[in-house]
């Protein structure tokens, strides 16, 4: 089988492909791979690695008449045409599993900066400095005792509540369904959105996206918050409207957010970008060592596994 990798995958990963293929071609360019580049160099491949940054619609797949399997490095795969793929006997993959400890902890991470302004601190000691401590300085909000709202309680979702459960944080979830199984031991307790959004300290977004998704915290639901309430984003970022949020932040309808994921991915909407209240990272959810290599080993299992007639793990089409 001949392999195109839509770009630099950790060293593990290539050197697996490189022991067990004759031809790897790697995209190596500075940018993102681009959609006529990828029509030119998977003409005659019979797999794809690509990246969540990939898109791989129908005019990508027919210029691959050979092309049994697409394995999709990142949990999430919407920038993949996986109904067509099927339609031409193509398996899809994904990584599912490698994200959890590594997004369950950026998570955290992020609320914990926004809610007690890390960020703005660290920019102050770099710049202009301060005086001094004092009574009324740099004041943020407290983690521990609060009440988080967890927008989907996967496998991310559960993680992120037992890392709650570590600030004594009472742990509110929604979803399409309730879990009563994944509520033991973590004690969640399953509410609607529109409950949870009335009732948390910390809303915390990590469902898996699907279009119906899109936008489903726009302004009237920003305005059921508390405004003193916290909103952080790991997910997708659709699921945001960034322009309502951005509003919603420079009136100070919810006190502050924290987002990894943008709605127009990678760009992220300049009102964002000048506001103190809001902490913004660039998508680095799974950016660990362990996360990545996990996912290496994923999609070059799965490519060698088409190789050899088995059938791949986690395909999602």
């Amino acid at each position: 089988m001949k392999v195109l990798v839509a770009g630099e995958i950790p060293e593990k990963g290539l050197k697996f492909l490189q022991d067990h293929f004759t031809e790897v071609d790697v995209f190596e360019g500075d940018t993102l791979i681009d959609n006529d580049t990828l029509i030119s160099r998977i003409k005659d491949k019979d797999a794809l690695i690509s990246l969540l940054s990939t898109n791989v619609d129908k005019s990508i797949i027919d210029a691959a008449p050979n092309l049994k399997v697409i394995a999709n490095y990142g949990a999430g795969f919407n920038n993949i045409d996986c109904a067509y793929a099927r339609t031409k006997g193509i398996d899809v993959t994904n990584t599912p599993n490698a994200s959890t400890n590594a997004t369950a902890d950026l998570t955290m991470a992020i609320l914990l900066a926004s809610a007690r302004r890390v960020v703005e601190g660290d920019q102050l000691c770099r710049t202009t400095g301060f005086n001094g401590w004092a009574p009324l300085f740099f004041r943020g909000r407290e983690v521990s005792g609060k009440t988080i709202g967890i927008i989907g309680l996967g496998e991310i979702g559960q993680a992120v509540a037992r890392r709650a459960k570590g600030f004594d944080m009472d742990i509110l979830y929604t979803g399409p369904n309730r879990h009563e199984d994944r509520e033991k031991g973590i004690d969640a307790k399953y509410v609607t959105l529109e409950e949870l959004l009335k009732q948390s300290d910390f809303v915390t977004i990590n469902a898996s996206y699907n279009p119906s998704m899109k936008h489903m915290i726009d302004t009237p639901q920003l305005e059921m918050m508390k405004p003193t309430a916290y909103i952080v984003n790991a997910s997708r970022g659709p699921v945001v409207h960034e322009a309502a949020l951005a509003d919603a932040l420079e009136k100070r309808i919810i006190e502050g957010a924290a987002l990894d994921v943008f709605e127009f991915e990678p760009e992220i909407n300049n009102k964002l970008k000048t506001l103190d209240n809001v902490v913004i990272t660039p998508h680095i959810g799974n950016a660990t060592f362990e996360a990545r290599d996990m996912m290496a080993d994923i999609v070059t299992q799965n490519v060698y596994k088409v190789s050899c007639g088995e059938k791949p793990d986690y395909i999602v089409n």
